[in-house]
């Protein structure tokens, strides 16, 4: 063992001892706010423990509206207001024993996270890792691939921006219903896909990644697109100039403090923040300080951050680097097109059938979540026309005609938003406290006067 590895050995042992030592805090409250959950964790810190408080969050479908964070020293101080998809409050019972699992001892570091990529102990797929050049019907010959070497999908997230595609597949063997471990099979598998993301005409190089186990999908996807550039704007989208401005960061230094502050507004949505904490923490940035408002149409998110090694943004590249990465870090999943929810009986070659029809009647896919609950598949796609033109409601009909019109069905995207997210009122008054109000707010040395 190297003196580099030995020292990071050191590093996570230290940081458990830590842990052992100053065990997580977190409480539940649900009396304090009217409206929403309130959740304190109080925790020794380390590196990532945000980004791993976020994701737990985020996977137990939590909605964000306020979160105001501290961690600058040896303890991690955050409060999350949350509520459920509806805009109810949240049950106490599994909340805290999440978190605290997430961050206690047991629980991987964030060092080791990016080290074994996630792949959990108990295999139940094998997870095919897919980066390269979008273009219409990609998806369908990847599915097709996939089913002519008796592969069954069990679950898939893909995600198409800056004209880069990025999906991450959970697979079976189509026969035993067990994870693919065949060294020369998954050979193929990989040398197939390979073949297929590099079409005839890709200027940059596609990759596929095979690994027994499963990953965190949405986690890895922000890093196979980061990895990818897909934030490079030399490659720009087709989208109008008024979508692109959608998205307002700005990024300046807090000299007097040490800090880069990152500003950032644009229309609230699920997992913004998790999407955006993941980019920063991918980019090797620390946060210290945070303040997050969505408690209406529009997200406010105020961060004091530093470099890994404790400097402030140093350069007008890396600064504009900082804010194209944000924006992209948006973008990912705010998809344009009409939402097709499929939900049938779940059989092999099921996403080859349906994703074919799809670029026979001329429609591209930007977005897909696949899942498979039993013994039903419950599947999302989002479409817009191969030839960049509005999609006509004909070819959606003759879509689900050919489908099942009880099988496929359009899905109002206006259904995913809570009540509460529909009729808020935003108050950008209430958000542009002077400097030093918010940071001695986040430091909870003043209290709020909402």
């Amino acid at each position: 063992m190297d003196c580099w590895s030995t020292s990071f050995a050191m590093d996570d042992e230290f940081e458990k001892l830590v842990m052992r030592m100053n065990p997580p805090r977190v409480t539940v409250d649900n009396t304090s706010s009217r409206k929403a959950t309130l959740i304190k964790v109080d925790s020794a810190n380390k590196r990532g423990s945000l980004l791993e408080v976020v994701q737990v969050l985020t996977d137990l479908d939590l909605i964000i509206r306020r979160a105001y964070i501290s961690s600058d020293g040896e303890w991690f101080m955050d409060v999350f207001y949350v509520t459920d998809q509806h805009g109810n409050k949240v049950s106490e019972d599994d909340v805290a024993e999440r978190i605290q699992q997430s961050l206690g001892p047991s629980a991987c570091s964030f060092r080791s996270l990016r080290r074994s990529v996630g792949v959990q102990a108990a295999a139940e797929h094998t997870t095919i890792e897919l980066t390269g050049r979008d273009r219409p019907g990609l998806l369908s010959e990847v599915f097709a691939v996939l089913a002519n070497l008796k592969c069954n999908v069990v679950s898939a997230e893909v995600w198409t921006h800056n004209s880069r595609m990025a999906s991450v597949v959970y697979i079976t063997d189509e026969t035993s219903g067990l994870p693919i471990e065949d060294l020369d099979r998954l050979a193929k598998v990989k040398q197939l896909l390979l073949y297929v993301l590099k079409g005839n005409r890709d200027k940059r190089d596609a990759n596929t990644a095979v690994s027994v186990g499963s990953t965190h999908k949405e986690r890895r996807l922000h890093q196979m697109m980061y990895a990818d550039r897909d934030y490079d704007l030399n490659d720009k989208d087709s989208g109008s100039t008024s979508e692109k401005r959608k998205a307002l960061v700005t990024v300046e230094n807090c000299s007097d403090k040490g800090y880069t502050v990152v500003n950032l507004r644009c229309p609230d949505r699920p997992k913004l923040l998790f999407d955006t904490v993941c980019t920063l923490t991918d980019m090797q940035y620390v946060v210290y300080h945070a303040t997050v408002i969505a408690e209406g149409p529009e997200a406010y998110q105020e961060y004091y951050i530093r470099h890994v090694d404790g400097c402030p943004i140093s350069s007008e590249a890396e600064r504009q680097r900082v804010i194209h990465c944000l924006e992209a870090a948006i973008k990912r999943r705010t998809s344009e097109g009409v939402i097709l929810e499929l939900c049938s009986e779940d059989r092999v070659g099921l996403l080859s059938d349906v994703t074919r029809i799809f670029r026979e009647n001329g429609l591209s896919v930007t977005r897909a979540e696949v899942t498979t609950r039993g013994s039903q598949a419950v599947n999302v796609f989002y479409v817009i026309d191969a030839s960049g033109c509005s999609v006509k409601n004909e070819t959606i009909e003759a879509v689900r005609k050919e489908i099942g019109l009880t099988i496929l069905r359009v899905k109002d995207d206006a259904d995913s938003k809570s009540p509460s997210q529909e009729s808020a009122k935003f108050s950008l008054g209430n958000l542009f406290r002077t400097r030093s109000e918010k940071f001695l707010y986040n430091l909870g040395l003043i209290k709020s006067c909402s």
